[in-house]
This record gives C-alpha cells, sequence and structure tokens, in this order.
C-alpha cells in the first residue's frame, strides 16, 4: 500500500486555534513506526491540475496571496505561502493516492478531505478541494469515468456537492449533522442528515441501509472515501457520539463493499477536533490499519 503525507508544511497556528494541526505530524509518526515502507512525500498539484476544478481567478490569487480579507476569514487560517504550497501538496497527496488506489486497490492521503473549498473559494480550514480535482484528473486521463464520493466528515461536504451538481458522472454521498457547519448545505446526490448525539447503532445502521444500493445502482469505477475522525463523541465540533469501535466499524463496512464490489479506493483522512489530539491521531490511525487489513 502507499501512504502519502505533508506533514513538513505543518503550520503554526495562534494559540487556541480550533484546528489540531498537530495531529498530521503525529498521524504520520504513528504511520512511520508501523509501515514505513509505504510512506511517500506528496507531490504538490499543478496550477493546471488544480484548475480542473477551480476558477482560474481563485488558484491564481490562492496561491498568490491575492485573496482579501474576508476570503481568508472564511478559509479560517492566516494565508502565508508555506499555507498554500501545503493546499497543493494536499491535494497532490490524493492525487497521487487515487493513482495508486488504481494499480494496487487502496492507497491513502494522511490529510485531505477538504470538502468544503468551492470552485472559486474557500472555507472551513479548506483551501482547495482535493478530492474533486483528483477526480477530474483522473477523469482527464480516462483512467476512470464514474466516480463515487463516499463523505463520512461529520459535516456536509457543500464544497464538492456545488462542483459535481448536475455531474451524473460522479456520486456524491454526505452522512453528515444536521444540524452541523455549513449552515447553509449544498444538495449531494444522496444526503443523510444525523440528529444530535447519533450513536454506533443508529449512524451504522444508516450507512448500511444507503450505501450499498448506491454501489450497485450507480456501478461506480472508484471510490473516495473520506474518513472523518469528527463523528466521535469526543469531537468538540461534532455533535454526534460515535465511539472509536463505532467508527472502526465505519471504515470496516466503506473498505468491505469497496473491495467486494472490486473497486479502489482512495482514502483521505477530513476532520477531527477532539479536545485530546491523541484520540484524533487514533482514529486515524485505525483508518489507516483498517485498509491494510481490508485490502491486504
Amino acid at each position: 500500500m502507499n501512504i502519502f503525507y505533508n506533514d513538513h508544511f505543518v503550520l503554526p497556528l495562534p494559540p487556541g486555534h480550533r484546528f489540531p494541526m498537530q495531529k498530521y505530524a503525529l498521524l504520520r509518526a504513528a504511520v512511520q513506526a508501523w509501515a514505513p515502507h509505504a510512506l511517500h512525500e506528496a507531490p504538490a498539484a499543478s496550477e493546471d491540475e488544480l484548475r480542473l476544478s477551480h476558477t482560474a481567478d481563485y488558484v491564481r490569487r490562492m496561491l498568490d496571496g491575492g485573496l482579501s480579507e474576508e476570503e481568508v476569514r472564511r478559509i479560517g487560517f492566516p494565508w502565508s505561502l508555506p499555507m498554500a504550497e501545503r493546499a497543493r501538496r494536499s491535494v497532490g497527496a490524493t492525487i497521487a493516492a487515487a493513482r495508486a488506489a488504481l494499480r494496487d486497490g487502496i492507497a491513502v492521503n494522511l490529510a485531505g478531505g477538504t470538502h468544503h473549498a468551492h470552485a472559486d473559494h474557500g472555507e472551513g480550514f479548506c483551501c482547495f478541494n482535493d478530492v474533486a480535482v483528483a477526480t477530474r484528473v483522473l477523469q482527464r486521463e480516462r483512467a476512470v469515468e464514474r466516480v463515487l464520493i463516499c463523505d463520512l466528515d461529520v459535516h456536509q461536504g457543500n464544497g464538492t456537492a456545488a462542483i459535481f451538481a448536475g455531474d451524473a458522472s460522479v456520486f456524491t454521498f454526505s452522512m453528515h449533522g444536521e444540524r452541523n457547519f455549513p449552515a447553509r448545505k449544498e444538495a449531494s446526490t444522496l444526503d443523510v442528515a444525523l440528529p444530535d448525539g447519533c450513536t454506533d447503532e443508529d449512524y451504522l445502521a444508516a450507512l448500511r441501509a444507503q450505501l450499498p444500493g448506491i454501489i450497485d445502482r450507480f456501478r461506480p469505477e472508484m471510490v473516495f472515501y473520506l474518513a472523518g475522525a469528527d463523528p466521535y463523541v469526543g469531537d468538540r465540533l461534532g455533535r454526534l457520539a460515535l465511539s472509536k469501535a463505532g467508527l472502526a466499524e465505519r471504515d470496516r463496512i466503506v473498505l468491505r463493499l469497496a473491495r467486494d464490489a472490486g473497486l479502489p479506493v482512495a482514502v483521505t483522512m477530513a476532520g477531527g477536533y477532539a479536545d485530546e489530539v491523541d484520540d484524533i491521531v487514533d482514529i486515524h490511525f485505525n483508518t489507516v490499519r483498517t485498509a491494510f487489513e481490508v485490502f491486504p
């Protein structure tokens, strides 16, 4: 298996900032100790690749520091050249993981899942939409035509839904907290909105009720799986109540369904905001380990 990382560009954030940036370095260290030969430094996405899902004007201003103060506030990170480089490498890692998954069956980006980024703006800690760009790259290369994006971050993938609105070649499936960010949600191909406090049993029942039918009806050639750690009961931005065991079972359901259907999977980590960063790392690491177990 190939695992891609980009924590050379971890950003210094102001004290008290809600995004636990240190999770990336800690996750890479855990994977390094467990499967060092699988790790590869992420390449940077090219501007041409970014423009497959983002407007040329936004790409230029994002990379050159031309965003307005309001645009920067909407993203939630202070702009800097390292921040822009990290955003490019996050996308590049998902492109690399997608290509590796087509060859090997599965691959992982230890970051990514930046599903709030729209074609012409970023928001919610997301600068570029890595899965959207990677999907368009594979389609341009004629590697795949029909793509399923299985988004199990606790927040709706509004940017992804907007980018692929009306595109019958991409199925966007989002299971998320009904009352959580973003306040204004876009229409995915299928949205499953969950109540606050949703526990393992109800969450997994909803997943089992929907995902097999999506695969059977849509017949994708590729799956992007956004394996957010933020449905966890201890997540301060999540509002759901899944246990670590429930999240592990979620991963097994998605990955086994894809494996049994003969579908390659590119996995991204997406969100995670628990008070204890070790909890976030545990959940993400278990996703990586489960991928190895399901796709040996």
